[in-house]
């Protein structure tokens, strides 16, 4: 096959760019965060993220080279692949601090949890290119689409993992409600799920309902399920306008911050620079997003724009969730910072959704055959 030389003209350097900025951003903060911690295997974390960098640049490397809309012919295969790793996962998944979610892959520990997030979005884009319609979709139009994500959500929630499994459902909704629902069907549905919410606590794990219960009140039990929580907003205000310096954030160095390399690494930030320096990363996260979605809005077609939308909305809820979260804003749920949580399968992850959003990015100005 003949490489486009226009391919790589169009190459967007911009995206690439802040991609590798906020990484750079991630892998200093997490060698903060692993130098309070005593275990060396911890301390070295700050190594494998860099690991997990460069195998990500290398799958955008790839991905770049070959047509979305080609990966995209595939969309069912990797969503199959998918379901059959949440179904090892049950079967023979890692299990640690009362969660089953990982699988063992050559001394890897992998999150198949993560990937779903990626397949759903293909999945559906692919769906919707297959049956587009001038017209906005009714609920039954929408049964196949529900039923994607369900069950997914259904593996990911008795891992148990609810913030994931709430991730799916929304990005579905996000995508859902992009392509266009009729007003009757989006009351009916907004109702529905209005109506089942009261009946979800009762599904719930105790430790969940106590996250929910801990969200309203940390204060209530501060050495128990609300110490996380409150740790995090101690962190955070104490930085004040400019940051007590870089290593130099006492929550974090004297382990006063739990998790602090993967849910709280905004807390981390937070402390080290301040006030300032939160707002200018939430800038370049907000920079990030804005440029995803003009990528979004300049594709060429509706696979294109449905597949960069669905990464886009993937990207917002992440940032909004984890720093919500982490302000006590929202409950706390586990989910990782883009780029800058420690983790494996999450960045390679996200490096590969990025690989997918230069892919399209590179091919709007190719006319499509």
């Amino acid at each position: 096959m003949k490489f486009d030389r226009r391919l790589f003209f169009n190459f967007d350097w911009i995206l690439l760019v802040l991609i590798l900025v906020i990484s750079i951003v991630g892998i200093l903060n997490i060698y903060s965060a692993g130098n309070s911690l005593e275990n060396l295997r911890q301390e070295t974390l700050y190594i494998k993220q860099l690991q997990w960098i460069v195998l990500g640049l290398m799958i955008i490397g790839v991905i770049i080279c070959i047509d979305y809309r080609f990966i995209c012919r595939f969309a069912y295969v990797f969503y199959a692949i998918s379901i059959l790793l949440l179904l090892l996962v049950a079967l023979y998944g890692y299990a640690t601090h009362g969660s089953q979610r990982w699988i063992v892959l050559g001394g890897f520990f992998f999150q198949p949890s993560e990937l779903v997030k990626l397949t759903i979005i293909i999945a559906l884009a692919k769906y919707f290119d297959d049956h587009m319609t001038e017209r906005s979709y009714s609920l039954k139009e929408l049964l196949i689409p529900f039923f994607i994500v369900l069950i997914p959500f259904l593996f990911i929630l008795k891992q148990p993992d609810l913030g994931t499994a709430l991730m799916l459902m929304f990005i579905a909704a996000s995508v859902c409600l992009f392509i266009g629902i009729k007003g009757r069907s989006l009351l009916l549905a907004v109702s529905g799920g209005l109506v089942l919410v009261p009946f979800s606590w009762f599904i719930l794990k105790d430790y969940q309902k106590e996250r929910i219960m801990t969200f309203f009140n940390p204060e209530n039990d501060p050495l128990g399920a609300g110490y996380h929580i409150l740790q995090s907003i101690i962190a955070v205000g104490s930085g004040g306008i400019f940051g007590k310096g870089y290593m130099k954030g006492t929550q974090t160095q004297l382990k006063f911050l739990p998790v602090q390399q993967t849910d709280f690494v905004f807390s981390v930030f937070a402390e080290e620079w301040g006030f300032l320096g939160g707002i200018i990363l939430m800038i370049m996260f907000l920079v990030l997003i804005l440029w995803c979605l003009k990528i979004a809005m300049n594709s060429r077609d509706l696979l294109g724009l449905l597949l960069s939308f669905g990464i886009t909305a993937l990207l917002f809820w992440e940032v909004f969730i984890n720093i919500g979260m982490v302000l006590g804003m929202l409950p706390v749920v586990g989910i990782p910072l883009p780029f800058l949580s420690y983790g494996g399968s999450s960045m390679v992850v996200l490096m590969t959704a990025m690989g997918l959003l230069l892919n399209v990015s590179m091919r709007r100005f190719i006319l499509h055959p």
